[in-house]
């Protein structure tokens, strides 16, 4: 487990898997689901559109799109695409390592995982399923506007992966990937050789580790199970 322990090489991919590459030097990765003969579905939105609004986040840290202005044969150039769409490898991983997501991991794996945003505790669906969701969203939408702190690239594919939606209004921490990255630099403050505030690394630590948890979809209780075809009704 970690930040590197989950790379992964192209031959060992099973359709169904929660893909992701990390983007801005393991502080952000991009998730999609991989649904077989090099195609990846996953939630996006435009270039530099990250958070529904151009700011600071998108030109520093946060930017799920493929390359801007790459045209690939396969492809072509999608980085100006909002929503829930269909890439091929390549285009979805821009030039950066592969990583597989993992699931139905024990608590001591899950507190001894590095950054947030790379296992959960929740268990997966089978393959069929989850492939299932994410096609009937490709096809038929429907799950909602992309926003990095209300829905977003890893929400999509944990929902596919489970079936699970965090209801918004009784969020501890509702974006796992925001946490990951505010929370990043309280990590490597934790393992710094810095001798001033040692004391303050114990805390720090456990605050990390305890608002993971809480965030998680496999812990928390206010996870809803949907069928995507409700979802795209609008009945959820």
């Amino acid at each position: 487990m970690g930040v590197l322990l989950n790379k992964i090489q192209k031959g060992q991919l099973k359709i169904g898997d929660h893909i992701y590459s990390w983007r801005r030097a393991y502080i952000y990765a991009h998730h999609g689901i991989y649904v077989g003969d090099e195609k990846v579905i996953h939630f996006t939105q435009a270039a530099r559109q990250e958070t529904g609004k151009r700011n600071v986040f998108d030109d520093l840290i946060f930017n799920s799109c493929t390359f801007p202005g790459l045209h690939c044969p396969t492809c072509g150039d999608q980085s100006k695409l909002d929503g829930v769409i269909s890439s091929c490898l390549d285009c979805f991983l821009s030039g950066r390592d592969l990583y597989r997501f993992e699931y139905g991991v024990d608590i001591y794996t899950f507190l001894a995982e590095t950054p947030g945003g790379t296992c959960t505790r929740a268990f997966a669906d089978p393959p069929e399923q989850v492939v299932h969701r994410a096609s009937f969203l490709l096809e038929n939408g429907g799950f909602g506007t992309y926003n990095l702190f209300k829905r977003n690239c890893i929400d999509f594919a944990i929902y596919c992966k489970t079936g699970f939606l965090e209801d918004a209004k009784f969020s501890v921490r509702r974006c796992v990937q925001v946490a990951s990255s505010l929370l990043g630099g309280t990590r490597a403050f934790i393992f710094s050789k810095a001798k001033r505030y040692t004391y303050v690394k114990p805390i720090c630590g456990g605050l990390y580790d305890v608002s993971r948890l809480l965030s998680d979809v496999g812990f928390r209780h206010d996870a809803t199970r949907i069928a995507v075809e409700d979802l795209v009704n609008g009945e959820r």
